[in-house]
């Protein structure tokens, strides 16, 4: 796969330039202004690396996987498996089959709700999360109370966004079988303290799923140091192809559980009588999979390796400090979310226009953020607003976005000031 057209292996500099010309979408203009897009945190664009490889698949190699005695089916299964090593590598994990293909980060979340949730947990057992929580990481759990009599409880954060860490070990007890939280708010950007949440949780039993789809594009993810038991993350968030996702499971727990679908590609043998499963990680994987994309996403982590997460990371902290102090000085405008460790997010308010106008005026100078309650309902009530602007940030921003933003900001004043 091409290398990222960055600098030299070992040499401070971050390239910008060069990077965003590895981003097609960013040539463009909108409304003959150029592109400030600033919505990667509900879904990236992705580098012409990306396009390549999910291209060619479909013009040189296309066929389906595991199942063609000829040359180009099993050149891609080799590298549709060969991905799968990948993420394996990106998260650490220890084994290659502990990496499962779901479509997006909410499946995964579902398909541990399904599998494990209504396998290993019974009436007046406890699950916990956060009120800063996706309603990915929401609603699953609802519908298992519903239906096997869990009992759900919320663990509070601060005005800041930070999870109030006491209030969140009083939650803890010997009913606690699960703990499912963000590993990054998609909100507010808040980096939860989960090294603590997982060693917590693991001293009274529970296992631990992090819902990983915000950190893993901003920091390095090492799933074996963490120790937890489910992550999970979205390709189309990771400058990958959309309609592929990962569920990472320790060997142990997803052997011990059901496949989440029947049919296809999951089965070790049928008869009219019985049917009998694959081995890992192919118990979960039902059917023709999302073969271009699952390619095109190892060929997103490969773009990112290249640059480096750490490299990424200082970037971005550049940015999500100067979008700060920008922001600030906006009149009327009210930043939700000030927790100290946060990363690549900013959502605000202005108090003389909704969300929804503010989107659409400044889209007319080019900018793209996100307005509204961002999936995540329940964290806009906690914070006591009905919506908000969420500009968030990726490894191919630049200040001139941020400038863009903070003008175009106001053109609303003028409007509604």
């Amino acid at each position: 796969m091409t290398p990222p057209n960055t600098a030299q292996a070992g040499t401070p500099a971050y390239d910008i330039d060069a990077i965003r010309a590895d981003f097609p979408i960013l040539g463009r203009t909108m409304h003959d202004k150029p592109l400030a897009f600033l919505d990667s945190a509900a879904s990236a664009q992705k580098p012409h690396q990306v396009i390549d490889a999910v291209s060619a698949v479909y013009e040189t190699e296309y066929a389906n996987v595991h199942r063609g005695l000829y040359q180009i089916s099993e050149a891609v299964t080799a590298r549709y498996e060969g991905t799968r090593e990948t993420i394996r590598q990106f998260i650490n994990a220890a084994h290659t089959h502990e990496i499962i293909y779901t479509r997006n980060g909410t499946e995964s979340i579902n398909l541990v709700a399904y599998s494990f949730g209504r396998n290993f947990l019974e009436e007046g057992d406890e699950v916990i999360i956060t009120e800063l929580e996706h309603h990915a990481n929401i609603v699953p759990w609802q519908m298992l109370r519903d239906e096997k009599g869990i009992v759900l409880k919320v663990a509070p954060i601060t005005d800041d966004g930070e999870l109030i860490m006491s209030a969140f070990e009083e939650l803890l007890g010997p009913k606690t079988k699960l703990v499912a939280v963000a590993h990054m708010s998609n909100v507010m950007g808040t980096i939860l303290p989960i090294e603590d949440i997982i060693r917590r949780a693991h001293a009274v039993g529970a296992k631990v799923l992090l819902d990983g789809c915000q950190s893993v594009t901003h920091i390095p993810v090492d799933v074996q140091a963490l120790g937890c038991d489910f992550y999970v993350f979205s390709g189309h968030k990771l400058y990958g192809p959309s309609g592929i996702g990962v569920l990472y499971g320790r060997e142990e727990l997803l052997n011990a559980m059901p496949p989440f679908m029947g049919g296809g590609d999951m089965i070790s043998s049928v008869t009219f009588e019985k049917s009998t499963w694959a081995k890992l990680p192919h118990k979960f994987e039902a059917g023709t999979p999302a073969i271009a994309q699952a390619i095109g996403l190892g060929a997103a982590i490969d773009y990112v390796n290249g640059i480096g997460l750490d490299a990424i990371g200082a970037h971005e902290a550049d940015l999500l400090n100067y979008a700060t102090q920008k922001l600030s000085s906006v009149e009327g405008l009210r930043i939700i979310g000030t927790a100290p460790n946060k990363a690549s997010v900013v959502s605000f308010t202005l108090d003389y226009a909704h969300p929804h106008d503010i989107a659409t005026i400044i889209d007319r100078a080019g900018v793209a953020v996100r307005a509204g309650h961002h999936c995540a309902q329940p964290l806009m009530a906690r914070m006591d607003v009905p919506a908000t602007v969420r500009a968030s940030i990726g490894l191919y921003n630049n200040r001139s976005d941020i400038d863009a933003l903070v003008a175009a900001l106001g053109d609303v004043q003028e409007l509604f000031g």
